[in-house]
């Protein structure tokens, strides 16, 4: 009798072996209280290291907005979009949520190796809390989104409602992301340097900082394709709840959610796979 035969007949199980997606899903639902609680201890800790603390959350974004608003405010010109002031506040401050779930979620595994290693749980569960730890992070920074949004001069209507589903929506695209960017990180460790020239490029491409029919009025077939794009979709939807007088197609909404669960069904299902590689990985 081999080895896996005896394991077999005696219902003994591989230590560290991939359990079934379903029992998987389960276990990593069973553990939610330790997601949330990784995801405040985390905040927690980078507050406790930073004199302003959690102000730090909405100075970032503030001053990117500054920035970038004043910088292609000149560059534009005469193209600039309507209300640029809160098309740029709106822009920056939902793509921040995007790009550092990203770039955390990426190192959720790498950077948490002798967790990985000592315990026995779903590692599903760390890029996880830092997509949780990044959208209550995100809370005071819509706050304080709607504030500059009425000190700018936007009415407040109904359908600034809208932005929560938006957001739920946004969370399970992020989500997505950070899985698979964690899986792959894990096999190639200079997925981390690219990653920030991604970011940018995606910063200075995705609309956040100009509008895309007035930029590129001169090429119709270049702005269908952006009908196509998650991250632009995203924000025109936002700017179309927030923004009086700023329209977008109601596919987007179609098309984003198609978009936010293939991803998010997509990245569990490939880390998923590698489940038994992590803690080798490191």
């Amino acid at each position: 009798m081999t080895a896996a035969d005896f394991a077999a007949r005696n219902h003994l199980k591989r230590v560290g072996a991939r359990p079934a997606l379903p029992s998987y899903l389960k276990q990593a639902w069973a553990r939610r209280d330790f997601v949330f609680e990784l995801a405040k201890s985390r905040i927690q800790a980078s507050n406790n290291s930073n004199r302003l603390g959690m102000l730090w959350v909405v100075i970032k974004p503030t001053l990117n907005a500054l920035m970038y608003g004043a910088i292609f405010g000149i560059l534009q010109g005469a193209n600039k979009p309507e209300d640029f002031p809160v098309f740029v506040v709106i822009g920056v401050f939902l793509f921040e949520f995007f790009s550092t779930s990203m770039t955390q979620g990426a190192k959720s595994i790498t950077g948490n190796a002798a967790l990985v290693q000592s315990l026995s749980f779903p590692r599903i569960s760390l890029p996880v809390s830092t997509v949780v730890q990044n959208l209550l992070q995100l809370a005071p920074m819509l706050g304080v989104m709607f504030v500059y949004c009425l000190v700018l001069g936007t009415a407040p209507q109904w359908s600034w409602l809208l932005v929560l589903p938006l957001v739920a929506l946004f969370t399970l695209f992020n989500t997505g992301v950070a899985l698979i960017c964690a899986r792959l990180t894990v096999h190639l460790r200079d997925i981390t340097q690219i990653l920030p020239l991604v970011t940018r490029v995606l910063f200075y491409t995705s609309g956040v900082l100009f509008s895309v029919e007035k930029i590129f009025t001169a090429y119709p077939a270049l702005v269908a394709v952006y009908d196509f794009h998650p991250l632009y979709q995203v924000l025109s939807i936002a700017r179309g709840c927030i923004m009086e007088g700023h329209s977008f197609p109601a596919a987007y909404w179609l098309f984003f959610s198609i978009w936010s669960v293939v991803l998010f069904v997509a990245g569990v299902v490939f880390f998923w796979v590698a489940e038994e590689r992590y803690g080798r990985g490191n």
